[in-house]
């Protein structure tokens, strides 16, 4: 603790803009969640009318599509606008979107219109507003306080977006439970309020805007640099195929409903189960920041999350299912904290926001086409089938990513004159 009280290295809620920045993200989280968890619920609960376990399956899985399709299409030039224009208007801009898309489906909702071409129409909307907000705050919160404190801001920015992913979807749960339209109406007022606190930031240091007429050159640059940096290359792709393989959210609504029989308020704990093992650890590196072997602590951490995802995956009582998913969260929680601090540390300011729209891709990959690979797989293997194949397919990855990117093993720590211990000579055999 004494080194986020050192004044060279001041905390980042000693920041009024990073304040500001933290309580944005961290309401707009919440009613995100919230979002999702109910569209979800309403999505499967529409396809369980006239389909079956595995046909419903396979709709949630296109939900996670839907989402990604725009994210995949859109952020490359996404990155290109986070360090080409302001990037505080780019996140205002896509938090009133979210604002006008959950105020929609709450009306369609109160007056019992709501379909399922309305909810995928809600999905696409979600990706665009990702699409364009991810790059842009990846990019804003190293231009808000001074880069000695940015590992510790890192930690505390993460603890907003999971704390998030805790109150998000138990919330979103509990207040369906009550009626949709409560839910809706929250979530609606929460992005108002994200959208109040984004315009408190005051003027920040950016890039000046490129005007060199070479957009797709620009664009490009940002891939060639990851491809690379070996160790952002590593540690960006193995948190990708990890987590596609292993992703499992997209089938709480199926384990709450039919496996577990915990119903909606049961869907709300268990969405709420990864964000409280990452807010804890978010929470832990906030006061005590990783300062030593950080490549081989997010390897051990991704085989500890292929393992939780596992259990969950076989287990049938509940506290089972929500503790494995706890500790799924904090192991997922270490591999983000090193992949962000890495990309952050390592990536100059002016190219953040395409370096940054390059993580994020790989982050939707994993995530919405994730959520898109469990769906069809478990049209195929079952739920329960679908999980398992994806924890030991994590296992899997990691073993193989530590023999490919031996960069990973090498990794020391975070500064990038020292990051590794040693580097093979032109040569030399790589370890």
């Amino acid at each position: 603790m004494a080194d986020a009280l050192h004044p060279l290295r001041p905390h980042p809620f000693r920041i009024a803009n990073f304040r500001a920045y933290w309580l944005s993200r961290f309401t707009g989280t919440i009613a995100t969640s919230a979002m999702s968890i109910v569209i979800g619920w309403q999505v499967y609960n529409l396809a369980r009318q006239t389909m079956d376990v595995r046909e419903a399956a396979f709709l949630l899985g296109m939900i996670g599509f839907a989402q990604f399709v725009p994210l995949f299409l859109l952020t490359p030039l996404t990155g290109l606008a986070a360090d080409t224009y302001d990037r505080r208007w780019i996140v205002r801009a896509t938090t009133a979107l979210l604002l006008v898309t959950a105020g929609t489906l709450g009306y369609l909702t109160w007056v019992d219109r709501l379909t399922l071409p309305a909810l995928f129409g809600a999905a696409v909307s979600f990706g665009v507003a990702r699409a364009f907000a991810g790059p842009a705050y990846s990019a804003l919160a190293p231009n808000l306080v001074p880069r000695e404190s940015l590992p510790t801001a890192i930690a505390v920015s993460s603890i907003a977006w999971q704390v998030g992913t805790i109150a998000g979807p138990s919330v979103g749960g509990l207040l369906y439970a009550i009626h949709p339209d409560v839910a809706y109406a929250t979530s609606t007022a929460l992005f108002a309020v994200a959208l109040a606190f984004m315009f408190l930031i005051g003027p920040v240091p950016q890039p000046p805007a490129q005007t060199d007429h070479r957009p797709l050159a620009r664009i490009a640059e940002g891939f060639r640099y990851v491809r690379n940096n070996r160790l952002v290359l590593a540690a960006i792709t193995l948190d990708l195929f990890a987590v596609l393989l292993a992703g499992a959210t997209s089938l709480l609504p199926i384990y709450a409903r039919d496996i577990l029989h915990v119903g909606s308020q049961g869907l709300g704990l268990l969405a709420a189960g990864m964000g409280i093992g990452s807010a804890v650890t978010a929470v832990f590196f906030s006061v005590r920041p990783m300062k030593s072997n950080v490549g081989v602590k997010m390897l051990i951490s991704v085989v500890i999350f292929g393992v939780a995802i596992l259990t969950f995956g076989v287990s049938t009582w509940f506290p089972l299912s929500l503790a494995a998913l706890i500790v799924a969260g904090g192991a997922d929680m270490v591999s983000v904290y090193v992949r962000q601090s890495l990309i952050q540390l390592h990536t100059p300011d002016a190219m953040r926001g395409r370096v940054s729209a390059v993580s994020q891709l790989t982050i939707s990959a994993s995530n919405e086409l994730g959520e898109f690979e469990s769906g069809v797989m478990a049209s195929f293997l079952g739920p329960v089938g679908a999980v398992v194949f994806g924890g030991v397919g994590a296992i899997a990855i990691t073993l193989v990513w530590a023999r490919l990117f031996p960069e990973l093993k090498l990794a020391r720590t975070f500064d990038p004159p020292d990051m590794l211990q040693t580097q093979p000579q032109h040569g030399e055999p790589k370890l």
